[in-house]
């Protein structure tokens, strides 16, 4: 799958990434396409863990929502991917079923968001966290959280916290590989 983090320290923000894609067990690795899972969205940068094919759906939808798409808060988030929720049910077909006993219909989206407002995570029935510190999702998330946690006190950066993040998630996880894409800014009051 994967391995994304988001980290806040120091008045600076980052998120990072591996870029590798896998398909059951086969590796398409950044030799063979450029697989970038972060991108911008106004002054945010999103990323997600899961299935290929949300990449290219989010990339449009997020980009094209213009005004609509407001990811400063965690409620913004929020509003924001319910929007989001309807739109992919509605033109790009989402299955929203995943168990019979589910709360909710799922938008099978795992997905950190980071921006000078801070940094938040979304997952399958819109749920919203505002992080204090770091996060990570996919399949390297406990390499990349165990390894940023041991380094978050001494570490005087974001970035160099979310590489270190990134780079255990590699060292451990099959699914996770380099080269990585770290992309940092100041926080806003």
């Amino acid at each position: 799958m994967t391995t994304c983090v988001v980290v806040k320290k120091n008045n600076q923000i980052a998120i990072a990434s591996d870029s590798l894609v896998t398909f059951g067990d086969t590796r398409l690795s950044h030799a063979y396409e450029v697989n970038e899972k972060i991108f911008p969205v106004g002054d945010s940068y999103v990323t997600l863990a899961g299935t290929a094919a949300h990449f290219p759906v989010m990339r449009k939808l997020l980009t094209g929502m213009g005004d609509e798409c407001r990811l400063g808060s965690r409620d913004e988030v929020f509003e924001t991917f319910s929007r989001v929720h309807e739109i992919l049910k509605e033109k790009y077909f989402l299955n929203t079923k995943e168990d019979e006993d589910d709360p909710y219909e799922s938008s099978q989206i795992t997905a950190l968001i980071a921006n000078p407002h801070g940094i938040f995570g979304v997952y399958s029935y819109r749920e919203v966290f505002s992080f204090d510190r770091f996060w990570g999702i996919g399949s390297g998330r406990n390499f990349a959280l165990g390894a940023m946690y041991a380094v978050y006190d001494k570490a005087t950066s974001a970035r160099e916290i979310a590489e270190i993040g990134v780079h255990a998630g590699a060292e451990f996880d099959k699914s996770t590989s380099g080269p990585f894409r770290v992309y940092s800014v100041p926080m806003r009051d």
